[in-house]
C-alpha cells in the first residue's frame, strides 16, 4: 500500500521487490499460529504508526532546527604564561547523546564583521570550518604581552537538528570552547598542525532546555587558572523552521487524506507548533527589549505582524505561550487541550509555515540589527549578566544575620569588681556561644552542600560548567554582615551587635549598597580621573603571585585598576613584622607616586582609591605598614580591605595542637621572629608585645569597606582570629591573658565602629571548601588544605566580588 502511495504522489521507488506477504508461498512451511492477544494499546495506535509511516514515505515532514549564533567580540589576555600563537575552537553537541553526526551542531554560516586590528605579522591564515568534526576555528593570532586585546569580531551560527530528538527536549546543549596553542618558534607550514595537536585549555557552557526556544546572553570565557583570559562572547538562540520541511500540494487527494488523519492522531505536530509559538514570542519580546535598552530603533514590518494572528487557526491562538506543558511526572501533556483531534491538516500546515516564516524574518532582522549595533548589544548583555550574578550564584551563598549576646564584660573592667562574672559567662550558653563556632559553621555549610546535591537547577540562563558541572563541589560562602554595632563603653557594656530586623542581601553595616553608590556617585560627576590601586600581599614563605587568582577576578569586574603584587618580603617572612611592614610601606608609596605622576601627565587626577588584599600573615604585614608614619598622607585614600585568613588576634587561643607543635619547633630551632610575635612570646609582658601594640594603632579605621574571609576548615589560622571576634576559651579566662585578648578585640572593633565609618561596609565571609577529593592526609589533618585552597581556587572570590560589585569598583 505504501508503494502505491509513493506512485500516487510521484515518488520513485526501488524495483527490488520482497515476497508478497498476502500470498503464502506453498514451498514454505505454514506459519505458526498467532500468539494469544496481549493487553496492548488500542488499535488506534497501530493506525497512528501506519499513517505516520505513510506520511514519511510520502515525504511529508515538518522539521525544525535550533540555530545557535555565537559572536566572538574580543580576546583579552589576563594572565597567559606563554607568548605564542593562539586560536579558539568551538563545537556544539547535545548533552545526553554520544558524539555522532546527528548529535552535534553543524556550522551553517560565518560572518566576519570587521577586519582584525593587529598587524600583518600577528595573524596567520583565516578562520576555518572542519567538516569532519563540525567545528569552527578562529583565525590564529599572536599574543605578546599581558592585558593585550585582540578584536576578532566574528559571528558563527550552528544548526542543531531536533528531528532525532523531541521538540523541547529535556536534553541540554553543551557549548565547548577550546584554546589552541602553538609556540612562537613554529614555522608557518607547521603552525596549523601544531595548533590542532591538543587544546591547551577547555571551557564548556550548558544551554539548558528552556533556553533552546530563545536566548540572548553574554558568555565570558575564561578557560582555567593556568590560562586566564577573557573572551567576550554573546550567545543567541532561536528555534527555526528547517529548510527540509515539506508539505503536500492541496490538489493531491491522497496527500490530503494522509495529513488529515495524521493531524488527528499525531500530537508531535502540535508540540512543534507550540514550540514555534513560544520561540516567536520570545524572540519578538527580546528584540523589543534590546532595542529599547540600547536606544536604537529596529525595523519590524507592520504588515507581517499586523495580521499574523489572522493566519493562525483560532484553536492554536488559545495555546499556552510558554511552551509544552508537562505533568507532575514529567510526561508531556499534549492531549489536554483537545486540539489533536480537531485540527484539519491544512490549518496545522498553515500554522507551521506562517510561524516559521515569521520567526525566520525576526531572526534575520535581529542578525542585521546585531551587526549594526554589536558593541552596544554586547555592553547591554554584559551588564545584564553582571546584575544577574547575585541571583545566579545565590545557590552557594548564604546570607546570615549575626545574633550575639547583649552583654559582654569589657577588658577595661577588673573582674574582681564583677562578682557575677562567672555566672554571666555561663549564661552565654543561652545564646549558643558555648558551641564551637568553627564546628557549627562547618556543619551548617555541609548541610547546605547536601541540599545542593539534591537540587535540580532548571532555568533559562547560560550555565558555566566549571560551576554547574558539579554543583556540590563548589565552595559554600556564608556571609555575615554587621547591621549595627553599638559604641563600646568602658562601663562594661557590649560590643556585640544585635540586629532587630532580619538581614537581607541589600543591607551592609546599616547602609544599603545604594548609599555607597550615592556617596561615590556624586563626586564621579566631577572632571578628572580616579586612580584605583590594589595591593596584594602574600603570606608566610609566599610568592608575589600567590593571590593572582583573586587579582584576576578583580580585574574582570574593574579592568581599570592598577595592581601591585608585593615582592619586597619574598624570602624575608621569617623576620620582624615591623621590618616587613616598613619595606611594604616603602614599596607601596613608590608605586603610588609612580602611578600618580603617570596619571597626572595624562590628565587631571581627581582622586585615589587604595585597596589592600592580604593572605595569612600578609594581613599583619599590611597593618604594620599602615602603622608606619610614612603612610599617614595616604590613609585618606584607603578604600577596600580584603583579609583572607589573617591571624589578626594572634595565636593566644589556638586549639590546633599539631600546628602549635610546629610553631614551637620554628621558635625553638629557627628562632623565627614573626612566629614569636604571633604567639606573644616576643616579650614577657603581654601588654608590651607587638600584636598588642599593633591593635592600638588605628590601622582599620580609614577603610571604607572591610571584608574578613575565613574558613572553619583552616587549621593554620584560629577561626576567631581571622574573623576578629570573641574566642570561646577567653570567656572563661580571668587571667591577664584573657584581659589582654579582650582588650585587643575591642580595640580592633572600635576602629571598625569609628565615627569616620559612616558608609563603611563590614562583612565576615565563611568559606567551606569541598576537600573530599584531597582524601585524608597530613595536610587535611593539620588544616593546611583549606589554607592553601584560598590560593588555588577562585570560586569564593568570584562569588564575593560579583555579589558585591560596589565594594570592588
Amino acid at each position: 500500500m505504501f508503494r502505491r502511495l509513493k506512485w500516487f504522489v510521484g515518488k520513485n521507488w526501488s524495483t527490488k521487490r520482497l515476497p508478497n506477504a498476502d500470498f503464502p508461498n506453498p514451498n514454505l512451511p505454514p506459519p505458526p499460529p498467532p500468539p494469544p492477544p496481549q493487553p496492548t494499546s488500542p488499535p488506534a495506535s497501530a493506525a497512528q504508526v501506519t499513517i505516520a509511516s505513510a506520511a514519511v514515505e510520502a515525504g511529508f515532514t515538518l522539521d525544525a532546527v535550533h540555530e545557535i549564533a555565537i559572536y566572538i567580540h574580543r580576546f583579552h589576555n589576563l594572565d597567559l604564561f606563554q607568548q605564542g600563537w593562539y586560536q579558539i575552537k568551538i563545537t556544539l553537541r547535545w548533552e545526553d547523546s554520544e558524539y555522532s553526526s546527528s548529535a552535534v551542531g553543524t556550522p551553517a554560516r560565518v560572518v566576519q564583521y570587521e577586519a582584525p586590528q593587529l598587524g600583518f605579522d600577528d595573524f596567520y591564515g583565516v578562520w576555518r570550518i572542519d567538516d569532519a568534526e563540525n567545528s569552527f576555528s578562529t583565525q590564529p593570532f599572536r599574543i605578546k604581552y599581558a592585558r593585550q586585546d585582540v578584536h576578532l569580531s566574528v559571528m558563527i551560527a550552528f544548526n542543531l537538528s531536533v528531528s532525532k530528538y523531541e521538540v523541547l527536549s529535556t536534553s541540554a546543549v553543551i557549548l565547548k570552547f577550546e584554546l589552541m596553542y602553538a609556540s612562537v618558534l613554529e614555522n608557518s607550514p607547521d603552525l596549523q598542525s601544531s595548533l590542532d595537536a591538543c587544546p591547551a585549555a577547555v571551557h564548556e557552557f550548558r544551554i539548558p532546555p528552556k533556553a533552546l526556544l530563545g536566548l540572548h546572553s553574554y558568555c565570558p570565557v575564561h578557560f582555567d587558572s593556568l590560562h586566564a583570559v577573557l573572551v567576550d562572547v554573546s550567545v543567541h538562540v532561536s528555534l527555526l523552521k528547517a529548510s527540509s520541511s515539506t508539505a503536500p500540494p492541496k490538489s493531491d487527494f491522497v496527500a490530503q487524506k494522509i495529513w488529515s488523519q495524521l493531524a488527528s492522531v499525531d500530537s508531535t505536530q502540535l508540540m512543534l507548533i507550540k514550540a514555534l509559538f513560544s520561540a516567536r514570542d520570545i524572540l519578538l519580546e527580546d528584540l523589543k527589549e534590546i532595542s529599547k535598552a540600547i536606544d536604537q530603533a529596529i525595523d519590524l514590518d507592520d504588515m507581517l505582524f499586523g495580521s499574523m494572528d489572522g493566519e493562525v487557526p483560532v484553536q492554536l491562538l488559545g495555546m499556552p505561550q510558554n511552551g509544552v506543558e508537562r505533568k507532575a511526572d514529567g510526561a508531556k501533556d499534549l492531549q489536554s487541550d483537545g486540539l489533536s483531534h480537531s485540527l484539519p491538516w491544512d490549518d496545522l500546515l498553515n500554522a507551521f509555515h506562517t510561524l516559521g516564516n515569521q520567526i525566520l524574518y525576526l531572526w534575520n532582522t535581529f542578525l542585521m540589527f546585531h551587526r549594526a549595533n554589536r558593541r552596544k548589544i554586547m555592553e547591554y548583555l554584559r551588564d545584564a549578566w553582571a546584575s544577574d550574578r547575585r541571583a545566579e550564584w545565590s545557590i552557594w551563598m548564604v546570607y546570615s544575620k549575626v545574633e550575639l549576646p547583649h552583654h559582654f564584660i569589657s577588658s577595661r573592667v577588673d573582674e574582681s569588681s564583677y562578682p557575677g562574672t562567672r555566672g554571666k559567662a555561663l549564661s552565654l550558653r543561652k545564646f549558643g556561644i558555648s558551641d564551637d563556632p568553627a564546628q557549627s559553621a562547618a556543619m551548617r555549610a555541609e548541610l547546605h552542600r547536601r541540599s545542593i546535591a539534591q537540587m535540580r537547577i532548571n532555568n533559562r540562563s547560560l550555565q558555566d560548567m566549571y560551576i554547574f558541572g558539579d554543583p556540590s563541589s563548589i565552595p559554600i560562602v556564608i556571609v555575615d554582615r554587621v547591621v549595627q554595632a553599638p559604641l563600646h563603653k568602658t562601663s562594661g557594656n557590649s560590643y556585640f551587635c544585635h540586629p532587630d530586623q532580619r538581614d537581607n542581601p541589600g543591607v551592609h553595616s546599616g547602609h544599603s549598597s545604594e548609599a555607597v553608590k550615592k556617596s561615590t556617585g556624586a563626586s564621579s560627576q566631577q572632571c578628572g580621573r580616579v586612580l584605583k590601586i590594589v595591593v596584594f600581599v602574600h603570606g608566610f614563605q609566599g610568592h608575589h603571585l600567590d593571590l593572582r587568582l583573586v587579582r584576576n577576578q578583580w580585574l574582570l569586574i574593574d579592568p581599570k585598576i592598577e595592581f601591585l603584587m608585593s615582592e619586597v618580603n619574598e624570602d624575608k617572612t621569617y623576620g620582624d613584622f615591623r621590618e616587613m611592614g616598613q619595606r611594604l610601606a616603602e614599596e607601596v608609596i613608590s608605586f603610588v607616586k609612580r602611578k600618580m605622576d603617570k596619571a597626572s601627565r595624562s590628565g587631571n587626577l581627581r582622586d585615589i582609591m587604595l585597596s589592600f588584599v592580604g593572605h595569612s600573615i600578609g594581613n599583619i604585614i599590611i597593618r604594620a605598614a599602615l602603622a608606619e608614619s610614612m603612610m599617614e598622607p595616604y590613609l585618606r585614600f584607603l578604600y577596600t580591605y580584603v583579609s583572607i585568613s589573617g591571624p589578626h588576634l594572634g595565636y593566644l587561643y589556638s586549639s590546633n595542637s599539631l600546628f602549635n607543635s610546629g610553631l614551637w619547633l620554628l621558635k625553638k630551632f629557627k628562632g623565627t621572629q614573626c612566629i614569636h610575635q604571633l604567639t606573644f612570646s616576643d616579650d614577657p609582658d603581654l601588654q608590651n608585645t607587638f600584636l598588642y601594640k599593633l591593635c592600638k594603632h588605628r590601622t582599620l579605621e580609614n577603610f571604607r569597606n572591610i571584608i574578613l574571609i575565613s574558613s572553619p576548615q583552616d587549621g593554620y589560622i584560629p577561626y576567631h582570629s581571622a574573623r576578629i571576634e570573641i574566642a570561646q576559651a577567653s570567656l572563661w579566662d580571668y587571667s591577664k591573658k584573657g584581659k589582654v585578648f579582650q582588650e585587643m578585640l575591642n580595640d580592633c572593633l572600635d576602629q571598625i565602629r569609628a565615627p569616620s565609618s559612616e558608609h563603611r561596609v563590614f562583612m565576615r565571609c565563611d568559606v567551606n571548601f569541598d576537600t573530599s577529593s584531597h582524601g585524608r592526609n597530613l595536610n587535611s589533618l593539620i588544616g593546611r588544605t583549606a589554607h592553601i585552597e584560598f590560593l588555588e581556587s577562585d570560586s569564593f572570590a568570584r562569588f564575593i566580588i560579583w555579589s558585591f560589585p560596589d565594594l570592588f569598583r
